[in-house]
């Protein structure tokens, strides 16, 4: 017999509720409410202002940074007068800065989007990060190399010409007798606050004015043979330097053997003759040492056709024509006394480029 399964007892069927009674509702789930957080409090107009104002002041500053030293450096790499090998590079050059220059920017307004969605300072903080980055490339001793390169670039002849003579001034500071230049600097140091008054009240540089006094008297004050008196060896001070120098003395007659009256006499003739030679320090030193006679520099200039320093110095005697080259000499070892307590020796180690580093007084 075949075995079958048993019968399951079958299960009743839900009974339905009557159409007339009304189904029993299951209890709703409450409803939590999502809190919207609150939106940030609107940032005042004048903060904006003020982070707008730095990342702009901020991102120039890098910026100008950046071009002197890449075309500082292009026109030091492609010197010359070729089209080939130095026009036409320098052009690619300046080209190509403004490429990437474009797509730097480009970069930014993307990056400053994003940056102020999250935190309204954000751009100006980065900004100011990269032009303190900026700044401190800027201090370093390649970037004084590309910034010189680059006031050749734009200065043209008158910046060569002021290059050449520069380089006069430390070659003439390599030959000079340091020990002698040192001592002359410690017998300077009581006629320094009186120098330093007639300066600063006259706008010339104070280390200029201490070159002309090293080598007009080497700081021995006295009368010499030629009508020199003092320590600037004032001879024919132009009468409009005399009365000026009366009117910021505050007296009515000059003695020439007292210090202060000497240097108020020597910064304000300086600044007559400077005046004179539109600002050329050279020239205006040249225009100091020979004064008044046969005219003065400017008829002599006139004379021969010349229309600066380096064109009029062949024509001079060597005296008058080294005189510039004197006085800064002597400038420069003054700046470098006062600056570092020591005279360095030019071909010493990076002396040479040290020394360019601290610059000529007065240029």
């Amino acid at each position: 017999m075949e075995s079958r399964p048993p019968k399951t007892a079958a299960r009743p069927a839900p009974r339905k509720p009557p159409a007339d009674q009304p189904q029993a509702k299951r209890p709703a789930k409450p409803r939590t409410k999502r809190i919207k957080p609150a939106p940030p409090p609107p940032v005042p107009l004048r903060h904006r202002a003020l982070a707008l104002g730095v990342e702009l002041i901020a991102l120039s500053a890098a910026a100008l940074v950046a071009i002197i030293a890449v075309l500082g450096r292009s026109a030091n790499g492609f010197a010359g007068t070729d089209f080939g090998s130095s026009l036409l590079p320098f052009a690619g050059a300046v080209f190509a800065l403004v490429v990437v220059g474009a797509g730097l920017l480009w970069l930014w307004l993307r990056l400053r989007r994003w940056l102020t969605a999250r935190f309204v300072p954000g751009a100006a903080l980065l900004a100011l990060g990269i032009a303190l980055a900026a700044g401190w490339f800027a201090l370093q001793d390649e970037y004084g190399r590309d910034l010189g390169n680059f006031r050749t670039l734009v200065g043209g002849m008158q910046e060569a010409e002021r290059v050449t003579l520069a380089h006069q001034v430390y070659a003439s500071y390599r030959r000079s007798d340091l020990s002698q230049a040192q001592r002359l600097l410690e017998r300077a140091r009581p006629y320094l606050p009186p120098v330093q008054e007639a300066a600063g009240a006259y706008g010339i540089d104070t280390d200029v004015l201490m070159g002309v006094g090293a080598t007009e008297s080497s700081f021995l004050p006295r009368d010499s043979k030629d009508g020199g008196r003092g320590l600037f060896q004032i001879t024919a001070p132009p009468k409009a330097a005399v009365e000026l120098a009366k009117e910021r003395l505050g007296v009515e007659q000059l003695d020439l053997n007292d210090p202060r009256h000497n240097a108020h006499v020597a910064a304000a003739t300086l600044r007559h003759y400077f005046a004179e030679m539109r600002g050329d320090l050279f020239l205006g030193l040249l225009a100091y040492n020979i004064g008044p006679k046969n005219g003065g520099l400017l008829s002599i200039m006139k004379q021969y056709g010349a229309r600066d320093f380096a064109t009029i110095q062949p024509y001079l005697q060597n005296l008058p024509r080294d005189y510039p080259i004197r006085v800064l000499t002597a400038a420069l070892a003054a700046r470098l006394w006062r600056t570092e307590g020591a005279l360095p020796r030019y071909e010493q180690g990076d002396n040479a480029l040290r020394i360019q580093g601290v610059g000529i007084p007065g240029l």
